[in-house]
């Protein structure tokens, strides 16, 4: 949906209105390349074949929970111009280190960081893919200069367990389709 904004329309977010996107959850992921050029690889007889590029950004998926300790991945698959995941968000209490200068909270605007959108929470989905693409593009970058992230992604709130084996299921057989 668009809506005028100073004369010139603008995409409407896809984002669930009033939902927490750092709320305990289960949420299917599209992260998609610029322009759908086939960065990650090809498939080939039905299965996905990772190029180098493509192993660079299965690197970094693997690595999201080692930096977010309520993270947990689900089921994923690297398509050669876009990535499907599901992203499990568990229950865990903040924590707070202010010796460290490090908080897990919202920032304040008193604290803007340059770069950092001071409308995602920390640990909500926003700012784990916008930290995923941030680490993938600058290691596939030094070898392809041409590599950019479509701007947005699309996200799914997974409400049940039929929807989660129906969307495991599409990732698994994506590569045959």
């Amino acid at each position: 949906m668009c809506s005028l904004f100073r004369k010139q329309f603008m995409i409407e977010s896809p984002r669930l209105a009033g939902h927490d996107y750092s709320s305990p959850g289960k949420y299917f992921i599209t992260i998609c390349v610029k322009k759908q050029n086939p960065f990650f690889g090809k498939i080939a007889k039905g299965k996905m074949i990772l190029n180098d590029i493509g192993i660079i950004a299965n690197k970094f998926w693997l690595e999201i929970p080692h930096h977010y300790q309520n993270i947990k991945l689900d089921e994923y698959i690297i398509m050669p111009d876009h990535i499907h995941g599901i992203i499990i968000i568990n229950p865990n209490p903040s924590v707070e280190t202010p010796n460290l200068g490090v908080s897990t909270s919202m920032q304040s605007s008193q604290n803007y960081v340059p770069g950092k959108n001071p409308n995602w929470k920390s640990n909500s989905i926003g700012s784990i893919i916008n930290q995923y693409k941030r680490i993938c593009t600058l290691n596939i970058q030094i070898m392809d200069r041409d590599f950019k992230w479509h701007p947005r992604f699309h996200d799914m709130i997974i409400r049940n367990n039929k929807k989660l084996n129906c969307i495991r299921k599409y990732i698994k057989n994506n590569p045959s389709k």
